[in-house]
């Protein structure tokens, strides 16, 4: 094992690595902006190297800072979190040219399995079947539309190196794809230094379904569930849940198995997430992309599994085996995530940086566990650089109802002043009937946000 680990990222993610690092005995090095350089969790490392100023361009995502910042604290590994970095082939590689395990697949893994299209013909090649769409990358609108007529509308636009919506455009017609697709060619360049288009067929009314994977370097792969992904806005996702109500145990254990044979089959390595969307019409499970990093959403998957991701990542990454068979995990109960956010729901979602004057987010809430994972405490600042994250509260509990009312008491008890969060909409997802059946999808909340009352968000400000 690592005796020193850089931590490559900032906030909540780089807090969770440090913790599992701790308790292998790995002593956590952290980096920061100058924004942050006064930040209370910066107390998580051993010691933190400044990397830059504010702007992430400027900072978290210099990667020969950060290589730097690790040989001159005596590193050995790289942990990219997520998010910045944690995709970037190129900065694996030179990690790994500078004597640094990165924390993460092969670089040349990553490359494949990171562009949309070549993981779509990876994944095909090992079994799993796509949404229909275009055979490869656009050449132009030209070839656009022509694969979009024989589809037939609506279809999607995606970047390849796509992420978080950024690069996507649904088009219900040609003269909509055709402006589109150089709206999005242009953001896709702007944001990912890669302008190169895909198109699908568009599913409205479909389940966002992922399988987390662990595989090791000898070719062993498990999976340790599935999560439900489909609470969504603009194509981000809100609140998670393991198991997923969509899918019946058989779907259950054919689509985990399939994810693992999968990931071994492109020789990945590590912990990685492989997503798909469940179509309405035939219950087909269709592969969408592959994550090769940690997941936001991760501890649900911990939470059920009884599994440490992080740890196992690191054991991993120091060519350890995988040490654990499908047989011998165990999922149990029900476990659900929200994401509280900074962002103002009565304004679009506007973020919302600022000082949190209060920050109580209860744990000890009755029946059924609580886990908070979070990088503040009152009289932090959330500065406006970065994502306003500030908070994953994760319950678990015997049965899916049980976890929904831990979560509704836990979420009702918090209190959060100085910054606007979006409690109030986790709290009326959770307090749904389009929520509480199961019956829900990616076309829409079960709510209009617009409609929300600021007295739905006790002891907020």
């Amino acid at each position: 094992m690592f005796r020193h680990l850089l931590i490559a990222n900032r906030g909540e993610v780089a807090v969770r690595i440090a913790r599992a690092a701790r308790d292998l005995g790995v002593v956590p090095i952290g980096v920061h902006s100058q924004a942050d350089a006064r930040a209370s969790w910066l107390e998580a490392f051993e010691e933190s190297v400044c990397i830059g100023t504010g702007p992430p361009e400027k900072s978290y995502l210099r990667a020969s800072a950060l290589v730097q910042a690790a040989l001159q604290t005596g590193c050995s590994a790289v942990h990219p979190g997520w998010g910045f970095l944690a995709e970037n082939a190129r900065f694996a590689a030179l990690c790994g040219q500078h004597g640094l395990t990165f924390v993460g697949p092969r670089p040349a893994v990553m490359d494949r399995m990171g562009l949309k299209w070549p993981a779509k013909r990876a994944m095909a090649a090992a079994g799993l079947m796509g949404i229909p769409g275009s055979d490869g990358i656009l050449a132009d609108a030209d070839q656009a539309a022509r694969v979009a007529s024989e589809v037939g509308y609506p279809v999607l636009l995606k970047a390849d190196a796509g992420g978080g919506g950024r690069g996507m455009r649904l088009c219900e017609d040609e003269p909509t794809l055709r402006t589109a697709f150089v709206e999005a060619r242009t953001e896709a360049r702007a944001a990912f230094g890669n302008d190169d288009m895909y198109l699908e067929s568009y599913v409205s009314g479909g389940r966002h379904v992922e399988v987390q994977v662990l595989a090791d370097a000898r070719g062993a792969a498990i999976h340790l569930g599935e999560r439900e992904c489909s609470i969504q806005r603009n194509h981000q996702k809100l609140i998670e849940e393991s198991p997923s109500p969509a899918l019946s145990p058989t779907e259950r254990t054919d689509i985990g198995l399939a994810a693992a044979a999968a990931s071994a089959q492109v020789g990945y390595c590590g912990a990685g997430t492989i997503e798909f969307l469940r179509l309405p019409t035939t219950g087909q499970l269709c592969f969408m992309e592959m994550n090769t990093r940690l997941q936001v959403e991760h501890p649900v998957s911990e939470s059920v599994s009884g599994v440490d991701i992080v740890q196992a990542q690191l054991r991993l990454a120091a060519n350890q085996p995988l040490g654990l068979t499908q047989d011998q995990v165990r999922l149990s109960g029900h476990s659900i995530e929200c994401r509280i956010n900074a962002e103002d729901v009565h304004r679009n979602f506007q973020p919302t940086p600022g000082t949190v004057r209060v920050f109580d987010l209860p744990t000890e809430v009755g029946p059924g566990q609580v886990r908070v994972d979070t990088h503040l405490r009152a009289g932090d600042e959330v500065p406006p650089q970065y994502d306003s994250l500030l908070a994953k509260v994760i319950v678990h509990a015997e049965t899916r109802d049980l976890a929904i009312e831990t979560m509704q008491r836990a979420l009702s008890g918090a209190r959060v002043e100085g910054v606007s969060t979006t409690l109030p909409l986790h709290l009326a997802v959770l307090s749904s009937p389009e929520f509480a059946s199961g019956e829900y999808d990616t076309s829409s909340l079960p709510f209009d946000p617009a409609n929300l009352e600021a007295s739905a968000s006790p002891g907020t400000d």
